[in-house]
């Protein structure tokens, strides 16, 4: 099963207070009185500007093994490979804001507003994610509607470029998703275009599968540890 999932501009406007978090801010002091107008007018430039868009597509077991494997260059132990393992559903996915908030922020930056460009970036990056976690929601759903509703399960993403799966995984990827449909492309480097996209697997089993310890050989090298925060989010999420 193929889906393209359909996407309102508000359903993924991003969190205040994730935006804050992104910039650096605690949600406790909030913006300064100056500030505030750069926060309305990324706001308003986001609204604007996005179209969100999202492809999912079931793939089995095997079929990720080769899609994962990629081009060989992966750690080689992983939370990916781990967790995949013990798996009971498993879909690729690739979302996206659409090309125009990249062209406005290009815009803002080349003409010197680095304010609010910046605080549009922040923006732009966290309705990302909320787009991401969407399509986790999404194809949840679609489990459910299928019958899959374990008393203690969740379905839960993770990309290349993170936590041991190599970037480069993504050429094999997109020759299994081809989210070239929804308007997403890969450079040379393995970057996606629109710059405001993401990608990856949605891992859905029992809950105790995801809880993973940041022992790898590579946790220490990691400046996000993002983990640690869909770790907690763990403790309440449900399909």
């Amino acid at each position: 099963m193929t889906a393209l999932l359909e996407v309102r501009a508000a359903d993924v406007a991003p969190d205040r207070d994730a935006v804050l978090e992104r910039l650096g801010i605690p949600a406790s002091v909030g913006l300064s009185e100056r500030a505030e107008p750069l926060y309305a007018a990324a706001a308003e430039i986001l609204a604007g500007s996005a179209a969100p868009a999202g492809v999912l597509a079931d793939i089995s077991a095997a079929e990720f093994k080769a899609v994962y494997d990629g081009e060989g260059r992966n750690a080689p132990y992983s939370p990916v490979s781990d967790v995949c393992g013990r798996a009971e559903h498993l879909a690729l996915f690739a979302v996206t804001l659409g090309e125009q908030p990249s062209l406005e922020l290009n815009h803002l930056f080349t003409a010197g507003d680095f304010a609010l460009g910046y605080v549009l970036d922040a923006m732009a990056s966290v309705a990302a994610d909320g787009l991401a976690e969407l399509a986790e929601q999404r194809f949840a759903a679609l489990l459910q509607g299928r019958g899959w509703m374990p008393s203690d399960g969740a379905a839960l993403r993770y990309s290349p470029g993170y936590c041991g799966w190599d970037v480069t995984g993504q050429r094999k990827l997109f020759a299994f998703l081809k989210p070239e449909r929804i308007g997403i492309t890969l450079t040379e480097s393995c970057l996606m275009k629109p710059l405001k996209s993401v990608s990856g697997v949605i891992i859905a089993g029992p809950r105790a599968i995801h809880r993973i310890r940041p022992t790898y050989d590579f946790c220490e090298r990691c400046e996000e540890r993002t983990c640690t925060g869909r770790l907690r989010a763990l403790a309440t999420a449900r399909v």
